[in-house]
């Protein structure tokens, strides 16, 4: 007997009557979660039934070409990059012994750790004409040396990639690990070399996932607004911001983040059809159980490259970013900065505690549901949308909401009419959940698939009542998923930039805010100290990824 069965237990009429009266409130409730996450979408598109002639000819003869070829750039550079970084690096570590093979197995995932925006202001000002490499140089040698401009392509491509391959190595180690050895030594006794094993048999085996991963890479990559703005690399949400504050025109920002929106749906169409029809099944348990020997020096040439792409993407970074707060941090230690930290711990806590709120209500929609359980997966396309596009989406919402109907209530009410959700903690708190409702529901949806139908069944027969069985059975069984999904979305809270520098109310300035301000100045010291507080923080979720890998 199913949960959605019990509920229909033969019991007392009005009994079973309240059970069919909870179950519909509960799918009342997931399907207005997935209302909320489509409703800003479809502003967002709907914004085209008034087109900004004007401000498109403008966009269209100065910026739209460049930023069309900008996108094109980032897409193909990094979507190369990191599926070159990740599956060399994946294909290592799996099969080969070399010296700290298994320290490199879980340290090649820390650059997760670091925003792509933090990374690029450490790289510019290392690297840049005024940093230190470069001075040195030109000290030393004459100005000849030392005037290389790093702000271009290359450089952000390359930010990108250090700190997003981490995406492509995870999930292609995973999928390399689940292969059988006997599959490989079959194909290397019918005459493949190890390159041909790996080009003719892994390869194609662990594809699904390697484009799972690059295809992760890419959405952040189009949704990052940082990094970007930091190398003056205008792309797609750069052009929304100017829109928005430089402009002051929503429908416009709308209208560009349509775009944006087109190109993320473009990205998924290509992830999915690059599939096919094939099913790839992967076991449950690690099969990959022999490594082959390299010999000396190619041994120690893997290492050398695995610790060159760790010092790059974490070390590097990371210890610039503690000699930067060691210099300036002592005089950051005021009260402003402790009140941004105050406002970044207050909106991750409280967009942890709702994101993961509306998450369980529609694990528990899709677990009960007899048919149409797509519908409520719906609502974690929200991850797939930039932070820029849903921050003009739910700006028209609420805008909406405000004029139509909350300031003529006002008025009707007799109170003085003013906006209670454009520029309000509610707006911010719209984006967070919406933005990842899919990072919670991951977790949650896991943890509850655990759980057999026996027990709450059981629970039932004994007379326990739904609020009984919620509290007794459900949620000390779904405490580990619960505390995940929290943990992840309050770090992820903690370094979004896009939504939150749209949206913020006025004072309420955040970490992430604090690090936008400073190195839009140039400023990359007093960046330092803010940057430190995100990377330790980012840490958390990786090690939560590492200790899964480990099972």
């Amino acid at each position: 007997m199913t949960d959605s069965a019990v509920l229909a237990h033969p019991a007392p009429r009005w009994g079973a009557r309240a059970g069919l009266d909870r179950r519909a409130g509960l799918f009342a409730l997931g399907g207005l979660a997935v209302f909320g996450v489509l409703v800003p979408v479809a502003v967002v598109v709907l914004s085209w039934l008034s087109p900004e002639t004007e401000i498109w000819r403008h966009l269209a003869a100065t910026q739209l070409p460049r930023l069309l070829r900008n996108t094109a750039v980032l897409v193909v550079g990094v979507g190369m990059s990191v599926t070159l970084l990740g599956v060399s690096l994946a294909w290592c570590v799996v099969m080969y012994r070399f010296p700290g093979r298994a320290a490199f197995e879980w340290l090649l995932m820390l650059p997760l750790a670091v925003p792509a925006y933090v990374m690029a202001f450490v790289l510019l000002g290392v690297f840049d004409f005024g940093g230190p490499l470069q001075s040195a140089l030109r000290s030393a040698f004459g100005t000849a040396w030392g005037s290389v401009d790093v702000r271009g392509d290359i450089s952000v491509v390359l930010v990108f990639s250090l700190v997003l391959y981490p995406y492509v190595y995870m999930l292609a180690r995973s999928a390399f690990l689940s292969q059988s050895s006997e599959t490989l030594e079959v194909a290397r006794a019918l005459g493949c070399s190890h390159r041909q094993t790996f080009f003719r048999v892994a390869l194609p085996m662990a594809r699904p996932a390697i484009v799972a991963g690059v295809s992760l890479a890419l959405m952040e990559t189009l949704a990052d607004f940082g990094a970007v703005a930091i190398f003056n690399f205008d792309t797609f949400t750069t052009a929304i911001y100017k829109s928005w504050f430089g402009f002051f025109n929503l429908q416009a920002a709308a209208q560009l983040a349509s775009l944006l929106l087109l190109i993320v749906a473009l990205t998924l169409v290509a992830e999915r059809r690059s599939r096919g029809g094939r099913q790839f099944v992967q076991g449950q348990r690690l099969q990959h159980r022999q490594r082959l020997d390299l010999g000396t020096k190619r041994a120690w040439a893997v290492s050398a490259y695995c610790a060159v792409v760790l010092a790059l993407a974490f070390l590097l970074p990371v210890l610039q970013l503690l000699l930067w707060a060691w210099g300036e941090g002592a005089a950051q230690l005021s009260e402003r900065f402790f009140g941004l930290v105050e406002h970044s711990l207050t909106l991750a806590g409280l967009g942890a505690l709702l994101t993961t709120a509306v998450a369980l209500v529609l694990a528990f929609c899709r677990r009960l549901a007899r048919r149409g359980r797509g519908v409520f997966a719906l609502a974690q396309l929200g991850y797939a949308l930039p932070g820029s596009v849903l921050a003009v989406g739910i700006m028209l919402s609420f805008t909406f909401l405000d004029r139509q109907l909350l300031i003529p209530l006002q008025g009707w009410l007799g109170l003085e009419p003013k906006p209670l959700l454009v520029g309000s903690i509610a707006t911010l708190l719209a984006a967070y959940w919406i933005r990842f409702l899919a990072v919670a529901g991951g977790p949650l949806e896991s943890a509850l698939e655990r759980i057999r139908p026996s027990l709450p069944e059981a629970a039932t027969s004994l007379g326990a009542r739904p609020a009984e069985r919620l509290w007794r059975i459900y949620l000390p069984m779904l405490r580990p998923g619960l505390l995940t999904a929290m943990v992840l979305v309050f770090v992820d809270v903690m370094k979004e930039m896009p939504a939150t520098l749209l949206l913020r109310p006025f004072g309420w300035d955040t970490l992430a805010v604090r690090i936008f301000e400073m190195t839009a100045e140039g400023q990359w010291q007093l960046a330092a100290l803010p940057s430190v507080t995100l990377v330790l923080v980012g840490l958390v979720p990786v090690v939560v990824a590492i200790r899964r890998s480990a099972r």
